[in-house]
């Protein structure tokens, strides 16, 4: 993710401003500030069709395009404002200092972003954790911290974006005071800020200018689609051996949205002579990449094979946030039908029913009787398990796992050798291979890493992971002696 972000950014705006140096007759450096604006993916609209779509792709997958379509935005604003300072200064650099000192200067953006992005993230978790702020202002001082960090990296010359997006990650995964709180209002800011966001480009769109750009504006979107994108990624795939549909996969979901349009803005501002034509160019290429790959995301998944079963079937939860640091969380469950509580399992002694409401009546758990559908039970749970108790409390889901069309027609213990595969299959192993067991030779054919639902197919046979560890160690495989893509459901 990291490489696509980076180095793949740089490869797109290359590419791409070939293409749109020829196709629009601009310059050298406008073309390449062209493809700096449209070289990053948008995180809103790449977390939106994954997540609010239900696109249940495999996490090797899900985990690479987030975490692109986060980090890739500093590295194309940083691309973007230093060409329109040069074309602006009228400045016209050899081909060799331009390169030196834009390399140079991302090395001294991105480094200095980063450290205080560390530092800013640490001192939000002491800060919240220390100060007995009242739970509502505590949203607002984190995000006035949030915006002092962006000033602070700003102010010595380093990527606010990419420190304001560090510091997130680091406070975001720390065990913070009132983490509920806090995310139900980041997530209504980010809303808010998309709308502001969008009428803001409103604004700055002028259709009737469409019509003279539209066919080579189009050819471009398409270029990066078919062409631009796809090379960035093999090219910084090749290392990590990635299976060829999930490579195709990253491939196409590349969509461009807002950023690309607030980043194309940047040259009017900087009042550059074809800054209107950049921007009207950038805005039909968003629109493309979201017409034509936002609809596609979910039939090509299926295409490829990338979509896997759910571990746990609908789940509805809500957390809420106790006052102090009492260590324990309250958790309402409300009981699905078919869940293991409503079939009769316990609950286990380190969670606390409190309360169940049940027909509009509260009552003590203790006088409930047994659990059913669609009641709804307040437990108390230690900080360290509020995930455990998921299972518990959600239905069944939508796959079984002994589903032979997802994992296989029975199960292959992961610690036996793989010498019995040989023997047993034929499927071509090499003698270092047969030294291994079968969960090392499947996590080794996948590259060191292997994930829920992946599948590896050997000659005549196919192994699929049903289930790996919290380490990452496989500890349920399935075979499956007719090897096909993953059925979707």
């Amino acid at each position: 993710a990291l490489s696509l972000a980076t180095f793949g950014v740089l490869v797109t705006t290359g590419l791409f401003g070939v293409a749109a140096h020829y196709l629009l007759d601009l310059t050298w450096l406008e073309s390449f500030l062209l493809g700096a604006a449209v070289a990053s993916t948008d995180a809103a609209a790449v977390f939106f069709l994954l997540r609010a779509g239900e696109i249940n792709l495999r996490e090797r997958v899900r985990s690479t395009l987030e975490v692109e379509s986060g980090t890739n935005d500093p590295i194309a604003i940083f691309l973007t404002i230093t060409l329109v300072e040069i074309i602006a200064a009228h400045a016209n650099p050899e081909t060799n200092v331009l390169v030196t000192s834009l390399f140079l200067g991302f090395l001294l953006n991105m480094g200095l972003g980063a450290v205080v992005g560390v530092l800013g993230g640490l001192a939000i978790v002491r800060l919240v954790d220390r100060l007995n702020l009242d739970h509502g202002l505590l949203p607002i001082f984190v995000l006035t911290l949030s915006l002092m960090v962006f000033a602070a990296a700003g102010a010595i010359g380093g990527s606010g974006f990419l420190a304001v997006y560090i510091a997130g990650l680091i406070s975001g995964n720390s065990d913070i005071r009132a983490v509920t709180i806090l995310k139900r209002f980041q997530d209504g800011m980010s809303w808010l800020a998309q709308i502001i966001m969008f009428l803001i480009l409103g604004l700055f769109a002028t259709p009737s200018q469409f019509p003279a750009i539209m066919v080579p504006a189009v050819l471009l979107g398409l270029f990066l689609m078919f062409i631009a994108r796809p090379i960035a990624v093999w090219l910084c795939l090749i290392p990590f051996r990635l299976p060829r549909p999930e490579v195709a996969f990253v491939s196409w979901v590349g969509l461009r949205g807002a950023v690309s349009i607030l980043l194309a803005i940047t040259p009017l501002l900087g009042g550059l002579e074809n800054g209107r034509v950049i921007f009207n160019t950038a805005f039909i290429i968003v629109l493309v990449s979201l017409v034509i790959q936002g609809w596609t995301v979910g039939p090509l998944a299926r295409r490829l094979g990338l979509i896997v079963p759910a571990r746990l079937g609908p789940l509805d939860k809500v957390e809420l946030e106790l006052p102090g640091s009492a260590h324990h969380e309250l958790l309402a469950y409300r009981v699905a039908h078919g869940s293991p509580v409503a079939r009769g399992e316990r609950i286990p002694r380190w969670a606390r029913p409190s309360l169940v409401l049940r027909d509009g009546r509260s009552m003590r758990f203790q006088d409930m009787g047994r659990l059913a559908a669609g009641d709804q039970v307040y437990i108390f749970v230690p900080d360290r398990y509020p995930r455990l108790l998921d299972k518990l409390f959600a239905s069944r889901a939508v796959v079984d796992p002994e589903d032979a069309d997802f994992f296989g027609a029975f199960a292959v213990d992961p610690a036996r050798s793989a010498a019995e595969l040989e023997a047993a299959y034929t499927p071509g192993l090499t003698e270092a291979e047969q030294k291994l067991t079968v969960g090392a030779l499947v996590t080794a054919r996948l590259g060191g890493h292997a994930e829920y639902a992946d599948r590896v197919l050997l000659g005549p046979i196919e192994l699929i992971v049903r289930d790996v560890d919290d380490k990452g160690k496989i500890i349920g495989l399935g075979l499956s002696f007719e090897p096909t893509a993953p059925v979707a459901r």
